[in-house]
């Protein structure tokens, strides 16, 4: 493979596989207390699916290629997202809480390669996968005012897909891809201003396979009625993860929209 090749397959699949992470985490803006609803036996239960757009920056390297930097944009990004789907749940019980937030994302594209001897062109597909499931204890829940120490475990899982086209490579393809799991602790809390407007936030931090794994974020949100509410704000989330040549070393952060359904 010539080096021009390389340079073309490495900016293409890391722009994709970098861009592939849109979303997840322990603690969404999207669940404030006033939201859930109680059953008989003492539970509150809310879901919310959410919007994150992101862009995303820091190093990535797959392929055995060298790492190279990245720094895209969300619209450079939504040009190219096939597919993605975030949500979290919430159960709670007085004090204790349980809680999931997961992801998945695919993305996909195609760029020719110099000269096209080797081959005329290469398509690239990654899926992304984050999920994280974690437990809480409130230290202070007063009404309009709740504060909880969390903890608990993410997981990533990425997967990219290169196929060329014409040349020497006609034909070929190859995957490769990384699965990794990291502990996580933090804050996350909320505080009612008035009945209608609640301000929220988290502020996580842990590492497992990945040297370094933080997400933040500060949101508003506006209850239109007891069933419904929507939430806006900014979200930012970094990882540090590598292992045998594979690199992700990213920063993403943007504008997070969310919506609360009660049932």
């Amino acid at each position: 493979m010539s080096l021009g090749t390389a340079r073309s397959l490495t900016f293409v699949a890391s722009l994709l596989f970098g861009g592939g992470v849109m979303a997840a985490d322990v603690y969404s803006p999207m669940t404030p207390e006033v939201q859930q609803t109680e059953t008989e036996d003492g539970w509150t239960f809310t879901f919310a699916p959410y919007f994150w757009a992101a862009g995303i920056s820091g190093d990535v390297a797959q392929f055995g290629l060298p790492a190279v930097e990245i720094d895209s944009s969300f619209s450079d990004i939504l040009d190219h997202l096939d597919f993605g789907a975030m949500a979290i749940a919430e159960a709670r019980y007085g004090r204790y809480s349980v809680f999931g937030d997961v992801m998945y994302s695919k993305i996909s594209g195609s760029a020719g390669t110099p000269r096209g001897i080797v081959a005329s062109s290469v398509e690239v597909s990654t899926e992304t996968f984050a999920g994280l499931l974690g437990v809480g204890y409130s230290i202070i829940d007063d009404g309009s005012a709740r504060l909880d120490v969390v903890g608990g475990a993410r997981v990533w899982s990425v997967d990219t897909d290169l196929s060329f086209s014409g040349g020497l490579l006609d034909g070929v393809s190859r995957t490769d891809g990384a699965t990794w799991v990291d502990a996580m602790a933090g804050f996350r809390g909320n505080y009612s201003i008035t009945p209608e407007i609640y301000l929220t936030g988290w502020g996580l931090i842990g590492a497992g396979a990945a040297d370094l794994d933080w997400d933040v974020a500060a949101a508003v949100g506006y209850r239109f009625s007891d069933s419904i509410s929507a939430v806006v704000g900014y979200r930012a989330l970094g990882v540090d993860y590598s292992n045998d040549g594979f690199v992700f070393d990213v920063v993403e952060q943007g504008p997070i929209l969310g919506v609360v359904v009660r049932f």
